[in-house]
Order: C-alpha cells, then structure tokens, then sequence
C-alpha cells in the first residue's frame, strides 16, 4: 500500500518503522523489456505514462492500470506489513441464519464447508442465477469463522458488496465484518470477514485463510490480468479458494474438462422451478429506430400484450446514451399506455444509482432503463425483462445469460418473461438459449 493509505498517525508510523513492521518495495520495477508494477501486476507498456513529480522535480513512470487506486510513482515505495498477522479467537457457533437449504443447496454447501475446513485447495460452484449461492456459503464460512480463520469474499462490482452486506451482519452478527468498495465510506480493512470488489484486493497480500470469489465470469474480473493476479496474493499460500459462477468462462471449462479443477453444480433455483427461457423477436428497423432513441414497434406490440402488465420492466441497452437518452424519450408514451408509470435509466457513471436501485426495489419505479451494470448481483421479485439490440457486441453469451436470470426470482413469481429483440440472431443468443435449456433440463434429472 502507499504510505496516504494507512490510515494511521506519524507517530505510530514511524515507531512501527522503527520496529520493522513494515517493509518498503520498489513500486515500478525496471526491466529491460519495460517495467512491472509491484501492486497490480501490470507488465503493458501502453499502461505505463511519465508524470512530472513535484516531490522530486523529475519526469517519472507511473501505472495507469491501478491508478484510480492511487497513482504509483517510481520514486516512492509500497509497503508490505510484515509484523504479525491478526489473530480471532477460535469461538461457537457464528452463523445467525437459521434458514433451510433445498437439497441440491445442501450437496453444494456441503463440498463448500469440506474444502474450507481443509483450508487448502479450489472449488469451483456452478450455480444457475437464483440458486441461492450466498445461503450455501453461511456454513462454510461460519465454521471458518468458528476456527480463528480470516475470510474474503470478493466480487467484481460495488453493487454487490453494498446488497451482501446487511445479509452477511445479519447471518454474522457477533463477527467484526468490512465492506470495501469504490466510494465506501470506511475504508479499514481489520474485519475478520471482509466483503469487497475485487479491485480492492489490490491493497492485499497473504491476509485471508479462506477466500471466496463471486461471478468469476464477470467483467472486469475476466479481462482484466491484474484482478486474479490480486485475488492470487491476497490469499494466504495454504488456503481454500472458492469460486462462483452462473457462467463459467472458457478457461474455467477448460480446467474442468481436464480435471484440474473440483466442481460443485446446481442447476435448479431455490424454489425448483425452471429458468425463464428468452424469446427471441426479430425486428428488422432495430438501429433505425435506437438511432431515435426508441424501442422497436415489435416491443409496444408485445407491451400491449404482456401477460402480466402489474410486474417491474427491466429493460437493457448496449450503451450509456441510449440509456438516458431512451427514458425522455418514453416516459410520456409509457404513461399514455400504462397509466401513471414511472420510469428511470440507470449506468454504471450515473451518482444516483444506487438510490434509483433501491427505488426499483421499493416498487417505487415501474421500468427502470439500464446498461449491463445491472445485468448480475441484483434481486427484484417480479420483473418482465427486455434486451434491446441483443445482438450488439456487448451482450455475450455470459451477459444474456445472466440478464435472463433477472426474471422469475421469487417464489411467489417464480416465471417472468424474458425477450430478446434483435435485428439477426448471434451466435451469443443462441448459446444463451441453448445454456438455459441445458440448465433447465438437467435440473428435471435431480
């Protein structure tokens, strides 16, 4: 970590210096082919800049990979905390919940506890969306807990950390827990269980007995090198690795297939109903009618027609703009058609975000308009769903698959109709539907 992130007083500083506690490193490493950033792994020279330093009035090199993390120069060092690890007394029964898990949850957070009591080895859980995989961490996690062990879960995006949050306090709440995230409001990573975004394993080395990664297929986790590099040193060498996924990527298959990875599979929800499975509309004047920032005739067609017009509309477009853009443009054509609906749009940039989710949530929002940032790690109990231009670069197999998981959630409206209105089918489309059939078949085999 840079010195500005320790968030503790000169005084205690430089007496722990003094004592050894801390160990500076070089925060660029210079090499002949280029330079290697110390925190994030980054080796790509397009990554790296030169930047005037007003400490010491020279041009330097710093990392563009990390740098919303804090810019790392050349000329100052990280420090690596080398005193004693913290230690949590070994203590009873620490998870709270009381809930019941169904059957294929409980084979799948039976492999989760036994590898995590071995405290050594990977695990790979591949669970549909809404097949309750927070709920089959709590006893693995809590006999962790119950053992003295320190435990991470981590997940590509902020929106998560802040809805797992009051669940793990409530199924915890005798144990210290923290919440890391861009824009949190402490950032004083002492819990024994820490909940955070990945890029905020960045800040970690060698801290957690047990760490658990969330929506491993995720972006950016996929694409960006450094994330796993960061997941791979904040854990301790001898530790249980837990991963999850409703998706896996190809590389995830791969280690499957060749046996060098363990897996778990569920492929039915909660409440044993099947998956949604999308509904593909072909509307041949797609881009012509975004380019007016207006949904196709074919999705009013099918609006008027809903079977179910009383539930939510999640309604996804591949960019920023439209977003916005798309909510002036409807909003007074969706009240002449619905009544008095209230509609939003939402993106990953957007300050109010978080509010308007809740919003969402609170049934206070009839159709809420949004990018990919909503596409995982968000619940509504009764929501239509609608992709736009599905057949746009952004919506991979991973995406639509998970955009789809959105519907049919609840018990009590365990359906939800899913579409995908596109101007020609995709291989993406395609594989989505093929998986979720594959899903929903498999689970009548239980």
């Amino acid at each position: 970590m840079l010195r500005e992130e320790i968030q503790i007083k000169d005084a205690v500083w430089n007496e722990l210096n003094e004592i050894g506690m801390f160990r500076a490193v070089e925060a660029i490493e210079s090499y002949w082919w280029g330079w290697r950033c110390r925190r994030c792994g980054n080796k790509l020279r397009r990554k790296f800049a030169d930047i005037p330093c007003a400490r010491c009035n020279q041009t330097h090199v710093y990392c563009r990979n990390c740098v919303e993390m804090g810019r790392v120069l050349e000329c100052q060092p990280l420090y690596v905390w080398t005193g004693p690890h913290p230690t949590w007394p070994v203590r009873g029964k620490a998870c709270g919940w009381d809930g019941e898990l169904t059957a294929a949850q409980q084979q799948a957070s039976n492999r989760i506890r036994e590898v995590m009591e071995a405290g050594v080895g990977e695990l790979l859980t591949w669970a549909v969306c809404g097949a309750g995989k927070t709920e089959m961490l709590f006893a693995g996690i809590g006999r962790s807990l119950e053992a003295g062990k320190r435990v991470c879960l981590a997940t590509p995006r902020a929106d998560v950390v802040r809805e797992l949050l009051p669940r793990f306090r409530h199924a915890f709440p005798d144990t210290s827990i923290s919440g890391l995230y861009g824009g949190s409001e402490k950032k004083a990573a002492d819990g024994q269980l820490v909940l955070a975004t990945t890029h905020q394993l960045l800040r970690f080395a060698r801290a957690f007995d047990v760490m658990v990664i969330d929506e491993i297929d995720a972006f950016p986790y996929h694409e960006d090198p450094s994330l796993p590099f960061a997941a791979s040193r904040a854990a301790k060498s001898a530790s249980a690795r837990i991963y999850l996924t409703a998706t896996p990527r190809k590389k995830q298959r791969r280690r499957l297939e060749h046996g060098q990875l363990d897996s778990v599979f569920v492929p039915i929800r909660f409440h044993g109903r099947p998956l949604p499975v999308p509904r593909l509309i072909l509307s041949s004047h797609m881009k012509k009618s975004l380019q007016n920032n207006m949904p196709p005739v074919a999705f009013f067609n099918w609006l008027k027609r809903r079977h179910h017009p009383e539930r939510q509309l999640l309604l996804f477009v591949p960019y920023v703009e439209l977003a916005g853009n798309m909510e002036k443009a409807i909003g007074p054509l969706l009240r002449d058609k619905l009544g008095d609906t209230v509609i939003a749009s939402v993106h990953a940039a957007d300050e109010e975000r978080e509010a308007k989710v809740q919003q969402f949530r609170n049934q206070e929002l009839q159709v809420l308009i949004t990018t990919t940032i909503l596409e995982r790690g968000v619940t509504f109990p009764s929501v239509d769903v609608v992709v736009l231009d599905a057949g746009h670069a952004v919506f991979d197999e991973a995406a639509l698959v998970q955009i789809a998981g959105r519907a049919g959630r609840s018990p009590d409206d365990p359906e939800g109709e899913v579409l995908f209105f596109h101007a020609g089918k995709t291989k993406a489309m395609v594989a989505a539907v093929r998986s979720i059939n594959a899903m929903n078949n498999r689970a009548v085999k239980i």
